[in-house]
Order: structure tokens, then sequence, then C-alpha cells
């Protein structure tokens, strides 16, 4: 890498004076200026060239160089349009790049159809290549960004992404715990989740207000397999968590009112659920089996799993 580009402060104080820019705030614009994180995240994504790269966050390209050198192609998002014309100026040479000038998201619930059709293609020229998000995350996007990879049917094999200090002990957090919560369990329930190295404001320019982390998240195949329909399932976390301190019985009832109450009493003791249980308590297989009864309740025509999702699966 050219020393006039990598991402230090200096370069990036220097660079915004000269163009007469400021980050911006409003789009969670905190770049990582250390290099030896830098180096850290794209070493830990263990790319090769079978290897399809999605970047949310192009902001100058200084993680860009690093993915381009070792993947087989990069789809590199960013949202702000001097961070894209900047960095496509300074890193022009990377042929396996698509610089992709969109949000993110079209709304909380969607991918944005230009990045999806940017991956689309990227995979589409390499037949059996897998899909890694590595990424500085914006941390206004990053919960339905990563959340939104996990539950799409790309061929993805690895993350490597950093967010903020909180939001890592989320996907980490046990039951009982105050940070315990859908997204705890629906990433819990199809991946393993490391948090590879704790980052304190100082490594970032601007310093955010609070602490990142490095975090690697790997697919667990045989836990998502136990899910019985995906949608369903995050649909049912999302209504369970809006109250996550009541009792469950009662936020079933409220959810699924074509179900008879004794019925959902009858599944909740088949999940072997306590009445008097809430959501924020139940560990994640229980839940899985919890929605997978639902599931097959409000669906009839599909053949019933059981309870089979409670079975260990590793």
């Amino acid at each position: 890498m050219s020393e006039d580009h990598r991402q230090t402060r200096t370069h990036l104080t220097e660079l915004f004076h000269k163009l007469r820019i400021n980050p911006r705030g409003d789009l969670g614009q905190n770049f990582l200026i250390d290099i030896n994180l830098v180096e850290l995240v794209a070493r830990e994504a263990q790319l090769s060239k079978d290897d399809v790269v999605l970047e949310v966050g192009t902001g100058t390209g200084g993680l860009t160089i690093f993915l381009a050198a070792e993947a087989g192609e990069v789809v590199s998002i960013e949202y702000d349009p001097n961070m894209h014309a900047i960095a496509t100026k300074q890193h022009a040479g990377l042929s396996n790049v698509q610089w992709v000038n969109t949000d993110a998201l079209k709304n909380k619930n969607q991918l944005h159809p230009l990045l999806v059709e940017s991956v689309n293609t990227a995979l589409a020229r390499r037949p059996g290549s897998t899909l890694k998000l590595v990424a500085n995350l914006p941390y206004n996007i990053a919960t339905p960004v990563i959340s939104m990879i996990v539950g799409s049917e790309w061929p993805w094999s690895r993350m490597v992404v950093t967010v903020q200090w909180e939001m890592a002990v989320r996907m980490q957090a046990t039951p009982g715990s105050s940070d315990y919560s859908g997204l705890s369990i629906w990433l819990q329930s199809q991946c393993d989740i490391e948090i590879l190295r704790k980052l304190p404001p100082d490594v970032f320019w601007p310093r955010p207000k609070i602490d990142s982390a490095v975090v690697l998240v790997t697919p667990a195949p045989a836990r998502r397999d136990r899910i019985a329909d995906p949608e369903f399932f995050h649909n049912y976390l999302r209504a369970i968590f809006m109250h996550r301190r009541k009792l469950l019985r009662g936020v079933l009832c409220s959810t699924y009112s074509q179900v008879a109450k004794p019925r959902i009493d009858e599944l909740l003791q088949q999940a072997g659920i306590t009445p008097q249980a809430r959501a924020e308590e139940l560990p994640t297989e229980i839940h899985v089996a919890l929605a997978n009864l639902l599931y097959h309740e409000t669906n009839p025509s599909t053949p019933a799993a059981g309870l089979d999702s409670l079975k260990t699966a590793n």
C-alpha cells in the first residue's frame, strides 16, 4: 500500500482539510486509524481467491485495499458520495473491487436492492465461491446488516466486523442477563460468535464516545437446520422481545390470537416451559423449539418437527 494512502489520523485530517469536508456523525463515520488493527481484521477474515467479500462502509478504502489483495472479488458499499469519490480515486487500480455508492439498507428489514444485485453478480461470476462480510460497520446499521446476512440464502462462511462494544456483548449474551435479546437468540441459534479484540475510542478518528470490538461470526449449520422456518422464527423473536419482561404466555396469546389459549398452554408444556416464564429467561434452544411448535400449529400443512430442535447441535 502507498504510504500516502494509509488510513492514519494524519492522512485523514490532511485529506479532509484539503477537500473541505468533515466526517459525518449522522452516518456513524469513525475511521479505524490503527494500521495493526486494520491488518488484524483482514487477517482474521482468512481470505482466498475463492471468496467474495462484502464490505459495508468503504470510508476512504483503508481496509478495502487489504481485502482486494487476498480475495477474488470485493463488493464495497459506501453511502456517502464524498467517501465513495475519495476511495475510487485513491484506489482506481483495484480491478477486483465493485465500488457501489448506495445505502446498505432499503429499510430496516431489507438490504438495498443494489447491494443484493452486486453481491449476486459477484457470486455468479465465481461459481462455488463463498461470501464473507468484512467491515468496519457503521454503528447505526450493524445490527440489521449482520442479522439479514445470517438469515439470507447467500453461501456466507465468515464475518469479521467492528461493532459497538455493547452490541458485541449482546451478540454473546446469556439468558437472564440484561443484554440478552432477540438478537442474541437469532445469532446464537445459527452461528458461533467470538469477540476477538476490544477496541478503545482512540483507535478511531473521530473518537467515538464508546468502546468497540472486532467480532468473528461463523455459521453453525446443524443449529440452523433445526429452525423450521427462519422468517417465522425471526418474527417470533421480534414479537416476544417487545415485551421481554412480561409473562411469555400472555405475549403468545396476544401475538398468536388464532391459537386458542388452552392450546398455547399445551405447546408451552410440550416445550418444557412453565406458565410463569419470561422470554428473557429461556435459552436459545427452548425458543427454537417453541417457535417450531407455533409454526407448525399455525401452518398445519407442514410436517411437524416435534421437539427435535431440543437435541444438541454443534
